[in-house]
């Protein structure tokens, strides 16, 4: 009985590949998050490197490499595929900023539940707009975009060293300050609302003295700002939508700048 024995090189190709797939399945939302065993993740990127595998072998460096240049390589994949994950999450951390921005001015401050996803405390309002933005996420199938990603990055930019002086650092400065006005954009209907009512309930304060507008503001607060969220869902799915389109383009063009 014949013993079948799998080449070197062949196994070092794989590692490279693995090491790219899984740093961008690890990364990316939802899938990457610490509510996934990490079980489940590591199945996930070997059957996902094993298929992906044949159909980019030939952007693979061919040649044998040393533990050294192997290891490095390896970590140079692992970061690329962070970088890219990590451009994908600021879209969800607008929206959990958006939304701790309205839980503070909406009297929440306190409502504080835990995010599975995240394995921390968050506002209420928050944890609701980031459920409601997987559900976009996974309405919208983005993250068969990673997939698509993870074929398309090793024509774009094979594996080899990462380029940073080409501009690939101030684009993931300029997608992170993107990602504060995205924030506002969230919240702006219900702060604009809210900045009405302190005003309205101020000047009533004036008019009656003996009016408590402090434990009045509390309901009407609460009251008109659900109001206005289910208002603007439709607003809200837009923005969400527009954003995870753009994520392609995004991938695309940090790629062509890491490759220099």
């Amino acid at each position: 009985m014949e013993l079948l024995l799998v080449p070197v090189d062949k196994i070092q190709l794989a590692l490279i590949c693995l090491a790219r797939v899984a740093a961008i399945f690890g990364s990316m939302p939802i899938f990457g998050s610490a509510q996934v065993p990490a079980r489940v993740k590591a199945i996930l990127a070997l059957m996902l490197t094993v298929l992906i595998l044949p159909a980019v072998e030939s952007t693979l460096p061919q040649s044998s490499f040393t533990p050294v240049s192997l290891g490095l390589l390896v970590a140079n994949e692992a970061l690329l595929g962070i970088m890219m994950g990590f451009i994908a999450r600021l879209i969800f951390t607008a929206v959990e900023f958006g939304g701790t921005i309205v839980g503070y001015q909406m009297g929440f401050a306190a409502a504080n539940v835990y995010d599975p996803q995240n394995q921390r405390q968050v506002s209420l309002v928050s944890q609701f707009q980031n459920v409601f933005a997987i559900l976009i996420f996974l309405a919208l199938d983005v993250h068969h975009v990673f997939i698509r990603v993870m074929v398309d990055s090793y024509y774009l930019l094979p594996p080899g060293l990462l380029d940073f002086s080409a501009g690939a650092v101030p684009f993931i400065m300029e997608l992170t300050s993107h990602m504060f006005v995205l924030a506002i954009r969230f919240s702006a209907p219900v702060l604009a609302v809210l900045l009405l009512s302190g005003l309205v309930l101020g000047i009533l304060s004036r008019v009656f003295p003996q009016l408590n507008a402090f434990m009045l503001s509390f309901p009407i607060n609460i009251g008109m700002a659900f109001t206005v969220i289910g208002l603007t869902m439709n607003l809200v799915v837009a923005l969400l939508s527009r954003e995870f389109s753009m994520l392609p383009v995004q991938f695309e063009h940090l790629l062509l700048m890491l490759g220099g």
